[in-house]
């Protein structure tokens, strides 16, 4: 290779592999990415690279023909057409977390299979001793291989789309589109360069998928801690009432009753326990566990208020999931906003279930004053633990919370959890 060969070769593959070593670096040393997901990055990293080292060795191989590199350049091009759908499906991998994915590797093994033969035949391509590269009648199966990958990968993009709004998916989608062109382009000019287009494109899809991945695990990580705020906040809201007024019941019953007063203490540390367990819960919880808390808190209330407040429980169905502290909020509004402010303080608190053809219900109905609805949005102060329940049923499990209620005729707080989404798990 001519000196001024050399400097072209180190001009043309200056930046595309400055990039693949910068990117690796970044995705090495990117704390909110998985483990997993960094080393398909990574993976994907290494295959490009060693394409472009293909492709430049296959230059200088056909700069120096000699009859004999026949085999050494067909093991090149196999190894070139095997791995250009791997690389599409390390990407698949990189943006569809389900096992079915793993059938995609189906056509590339079968695309390998297909272009080891043309050590022995010429079905896909071969090469004559002058070093002319002639294509078989298989000798589009990677084409076609790539383009129904790169087409199932347009599908999972736009369901990606649907689900989670244009945003979401503008980078993949312009990935999958990048990607595709790569291959016309060089089919249209014959490029015989140092890097093809499929290379560069592919380098440059490494970074923007890189950029789309991180930017959706900080989200996620970002939403975390906000979760994780709003139930210390819905925790410190419980705090300075209800805990200084469990204490109280429980220090005035070890002078009337020992034997209910271990009673209520240990009701009233499971109800702390659970509570603690609500801050690192970040999934949806069954909605047994739920009610569990809610009875526990409940029964708290029973033991300070007696005979004045009356629970009822009327649950038909059980097998679906909440997001945590969303029903016993609902059941502390209803002592604190209904029962409570009933004269005399005299008051019923019933919680149902009920299954339909396509959603869940859960009820906290109070026979109370009511109130106006307006005050749910107006004083906001008063409510903060309402809006939060209602915010993360609404994200986490697509479902509704609702309050049916009037001056002088009670409250039913109303949550619905779709079925659909129950299916997955909220």
């Amino acid at each position: 290779m001519s000196e001024i060969q050399l400097q072209n070769l180190f001009i043309a593959l200056l930046l595309p592999v400055l990039t693949l070593i910068g990117l690796g670096i970044a995705v090495g040393s990117d704390p909110y990415l998985r483990s997993s997901l960094k080393r398909t990055i990574l993976l994907i990293e290494a295959i490009v690279l060693s394409l472009i080292i293909d492709n430049n060795i296959c230059i200088a191989i056909t700069e120096t023909w000699k009859p004999e590199y026949v085999t050494l350049n067909t093991l090149l091009d196999v190894y070139s057409y095997a791995m250009r759908p791997v690389v599409i499906v390390l990407f698949i991998y990189t943006v569809w977390d389900d096992p079915r994915r793993r059938f995609f590797w189906i056509p590339v093994g079968i695309n390998a299979a297909v272009y080891m033969t043309a050590i022995v035949k010429p079905w896909t391509f071969f090469i004559n001793p002058d070093g002319l590269f002639y294509r078989g009648p298989l000798g589009y199966t990677a084409h076609w291989v790539s383009g129904f990958l790169l087409f199932s990968m347009l599908i999972l993009m736009l369901k990606l789309r649907a689900r989670e709004g244009g945003k979401a998916a503008i980078i993949p989608l312009t990935n999958v589109i990048i990607a595709a062109l790569g291959p016309v382009l060089d089919a249209q000019f014959h490029q015989n360069g140092f890097i093809t287009f499929t290379e560069l494109t592919t380098v440059y899809c490494c970074v923007f998928y890189y950029i789309w991945l991180h930017q959706q695990y900080v989200r996620e990580h970002e939403q975390a801690l906000k979760d994780g705020q709003r139930v210390q906040l819905m925790l410190s809201q419980i705090k300075p009432h209800f805990l200084h007024n469990a204490l109280t019941v429980i220090v005035g019953l070890c002078d009337i009753d020992a034997n209910r007063a271990k009673q209520a203490t240990l009701k009233f540390a499971r109800y702390l326990r659970g509570n603690m367990d609500s801050i690192e819960a970040t999934e949806p919880i069954p909605f047994e566990k739920e009610l569990e808390h809610t009875r526990l808190y409940l029964d708290i209330e029973k033991l300070r208020f007696g005979e004045a407040l009356d629970v009822h429980y009327d649950i038909t169905c059980t097998d679906f999931s909440v997001p945590a502290l969303t029903v016993e909020p609902l059941a502390e509004n209803a002592v604190r906003h209904g029962v409570r402010e009933n004269p005399g303080g005299r008051g019923t608190v019933t919680i149902a279930t009920r299954e339909f053809s396509d959603h869940f219900e859960v009820t906290v109905t109070d026979d109370g004053p009511g109130f106006d609805p307006a005050r749910l949005s107006e004083d906001k102060n008063n409510h903060v633990g309402i809006a939060n329940v209602r915010e993360r049923v609404v994200r986490v499990c697509h479902g509704t919370l609702t309050f049916d209620t009037a001056s002088g005729r009670g409250t039913t707080a109303r949550i619905l959890i779709p079925k659909e989404e129950e299916k997955d798990k909220c």
